[in-house]
């Protein structure tokens, strides 16, 4: 088996465009050493391998020992990453603030302080225009060093400017940095656990957010300092499931790119994260008209400046796009409509491979199997459920994993498989006992599917309407409302009590509920 670099190195010639291919060789051709030229030769047979073989390459290449192997191949990956970076430098506006530092620091080595001077003064322009903060921290603290060793008459002058800069820069820095490393441990605690589950959590959430919070005044902010906190506010809200605030700080989020309009095209990645995070706000808070206009925007900035992303961007974008396309099909009870999204979203799974992470690919499983469900092909909905059951590391979405297993019991109930039914809801308690989200919702539901087999055929609608009155009781509860995120029961059970579709009780609440949105 393949070790982890090897992996690296193939997964990176994989990832390779037929320009990046070109420029590669061009780069290359330079090198005339017989030796040298051994990892181009590794080169041309890895491109064309699908799967890794050492014996193959050592056959295909003979001139190629065993020994030399593990060298070629490290010097390989580090020569296809100069190339790239030589290749993209000026689609990247931190790379060539990155180049300035360091052509500036072969000048210094060799005492030309002057030149060094000139080259840091212009990357700190740059730095300052792309807002690049952490670059413009290290060029003052490179001038500083310089200047402390190269002394001019401006020296005084120049001392108080520089370390006013370097103080005020620094303090953006703290701050931002304050701001982003709350958001990002509010989305790992996310991706671990979900939604909160008690009032427990909630406490918890809440002292932490509060406490790991820094004092600030929103206005004195700069672009990344904002950014970073509306990130957090927004994370925040979604786990304590304030829908609401969520919406409010991811519209803050667009809007402070509304108001810095150059941004976007600069940090597409977070320009496009944060439409996304305001559609997933939107749909929570069932704002239909506004999620359709704000799915139009990411679409259609997609549509004039795709052709500029880079692959991780597309993949972003890919992502964004058809989990809400989804959605929409959701709030709009459309659900047999929307399985013509999912041959493009196997397609693009299968495709993408290695660069979805695990997360991702769970979330399009549950909303596959949902919408399977929705539009009555519960094989189908069972075939994505048992993806995600199957699914060996159950710490990461906690959430999807328990609800997952509840679907599964109502879609095989609906098949009339009442046998597999009895013998797995044990299973499942014993599972969302382990996952600590046994709660009363779960355990409601639970309990009607266990004794489903004594209740008398004409007794049933009535057995549905009790439970249906039960779970909206539980309903009004801030700590019940977290399974209804995942799954539209209630929905489900006025199906089986009026003897109707489920989507098509969706699609009329949809209806009648346009005047509101």
């Amino acid at each position: 088996m393949p070790n982890l670099q090897t992996d690296h190195l193939v997964q990176l010639i994989k990832s390779l465009t037929k320009s990046e291919k070109r420029n590669f060789k061009l780069y290359v051709n330079r090198i005339n050493n017989s030796e040298e030229t051994k990892f181009i030769q590794l080169f041309d047979v890895l491109s064309k391998m699908e799967e890794y073989d050492e014996a193959i390459i050592l056959k295909k290449v003979p001139s190629i020992k065993r020994t030399q192997l593990s060298n070629l191949k490290a010097h390989l990956y580090k020569q296809l990453l100069i190339s790239l970076r030589l290749n993209h430098i000026n689609d990247n506006a931190d790379i060539q603030i990155r180049e300035s530092i360091d052509y500036a620091k072969l000048l210094y080595n060799k005492g030309l302080y002057k030149q060094s001077l000139k080259l840091l003064e212009k990357a700190r322009g740059n730095a300052i225009a792309e807002k690049q903060n952490v670059l413009h921290l290290e060029i003052i603290e490179f001038e500083k060093l310089i200047e402390s060793q190269y002394i001019t008459r401006s020296i005084n002058t120049r001392a108080e400017e520089i370390t006013s800069e370097a103080d005020q820069i620094t303090g953006i820095v703290k701050r931002a940095n304050e701001f982003s490393n709350l958001a990002i441990r509010l989305y790992g605690l996310y991706l671990k656990v979900g939604y909160i589950r008690t009032e427990k959590d909630y406490i918890m959430v809440k002292e932490f957010f509060t406490a790991n919070l820094p004092a600030y005044d929103v206005e004195a902010l700069s672009f990344y300092e904002k950014l970073y906190l509306f990130q957090a506010h927004v994370w925040y809200n979604y786990i304590v499931q304030d829908f609401l605030m969520c919406y409010r700080y991811a519209q803050r989020w667009i809007d402070l790119f509304d108001a810095n309009p150059e941004m976007q095209l600069k940090q597409p990645d977070l320009y496009t994260k944060g439409l996304h995070n305001l559609l997933a706000a939107l749909f929570n808070v069932r704002r239909f008209d506004k999620f359709v206009s704000t799915l139009q925007r990411l679409e259609q900035f997609e549509l004039e400046h795709g052709a500029s992303f880079n692959e991780n961007t597309q993949l972003m974008v890919f992502l964004y796009k058809y989990t809400n396309r989804i959605n929409k099909h959701f709030l709009e009870g459309t659900f047999t409509e929307g399985l013509q999204l999912i041959p493009e979203i196997e397609k693009q799974i299968d495709r993408l491979g290695y660069k979805l992470d695990p997360h991702r690919i769970l979330v399009f499983y549950y909303k596959i199997a949902s919408l399977y469900f929705g539009s009555g092909d519960n094989k189908n909905a069972i075939r994505y459920l048992n993806k995600i059951i199957n699914f060996k590391d159950t710490n990461l979405r906690e959430d999807i994993h328990c609800f997952s297993r509840i679907l599964n019991l109502i879609a095989h109930y609906e098949l009339g498989n009442d046998d597999l039914v009895e013998y797995q809801i044990k299973s499942v308690y014993r599972f969302l006992g382990k996952m600590d989200d046994l709660h009363l919702v779960q355990q409601e539901i639970l309990h009607f599917l266990r004794k489903l087999g004594q209740i008398n055929p004409h007794e049933l609608k009535g057995e549905f309407v009790k439970l249906k009155e039960r779970l909206v009781k539980h309903s009004e509860n801030p700590f019940e409302k977290r399974p209804y995120l995942y799954l539209d029961i209630t929905s489900w059970l006025e199906s089986k009590i009026e003897g109707r579709p489920v989507q098509a009780v969706i699609r009329e609440k949809f209806e009648k509920g346009m005047a509101y949105f």
